[in-house]
């Protein structure tokens, strides 16, 4: 009897736990509804585009796809005027800002354009560090649609007016590992929210943006 009472105790923690990491994904994806756009021909134009950090290269070698599509996106916003200004943030320490301010540049961005936040250690880092140290309350969200989708949920809890740009999103059967993270970080956003109330890491001076951005 009491192993019959373990297994269906076991079974229920799953299914919870099912229905939990369910109703987390469901919940983020809704965060996006009606601020999401596919295309920078479309989106309405902010004085700012937030880009959100990765990697340039990926941990086997190679050219990290995400950053690419990333970049193109950002690069395409800027070249179309629905943006002045790029604020680009992510892990200093792994070079990630330098690494995407090089390739906006060599993109045609201008230099000048481009603002380098090398505190955005994880996305709730950058996006609420774009309110509180940079002064955003109003600007476009720059990643792919999954990741785009987290950052609007973090921008709604915080009171931004947040939109987003879907850039090119990568394959499944080609990056299986970086979309189970995303799942598994969707869940966390939620517990960081709504049940731990995480902040950053590291917040600091405030720091303004360039006149006209």
């Amino acid at each position: 009897m009491i192993r019959c009472l373990s297994k269906l105790f076991l079974l229920a923690l799953l299914v919870l736990a099912a229905g939990v990491f369910v109703a987390c994904q469901l919940y983020v994806s809704h965060a996006g509804s009606g601020k999401l756009y596919a295309s920078a021909g479309v989106i309405p134009s902010r004085e700012v585009g937030l880009v959100l950090g990765t990697t340039r290269l990926r941990r086997g070698g190679g050219e990290n796809p995400y950053f690419k599509k990333r970049i193109d996106a950002a690069a395409e916003l800027y070249r179309r005027g629905k943006v002045k200004h790029l604020l680009v943030s992510g892990d200093g320490g792994n070079h990630e800002p330098n690494d995407m301010r090089r390739a906006l540049v060599a993109r045609g961005v201008p230099a000048k354009a481009v603002t380098m936040d090398r505190e955005g250690l994880r996305t709730l880092d950058s996006m609420v560090r774009a309110k509180e140290v940079y002064g955003l309350t109003h600007f476009t969200v720059v990643s792919q649609q999954e990741h785009d989708e987290r950052a609007l949920l973090i921008a709604r809890h915080y009171d931004m007016d947040a939109i987003a740009l879907a850039a090119g999103d990568v394959p499944f059967r080609v990056a299986v590992m970086a979309h189970v993270h995303e799942w598994l970080a969707r869940v966390k956003v939620v517990l960081d929210l709504h049940v731990l109330h995480t902040r950053p890491g590291h917040l600091g001076a405030k720091i303004k943006l360039p006149h006209g951005a």
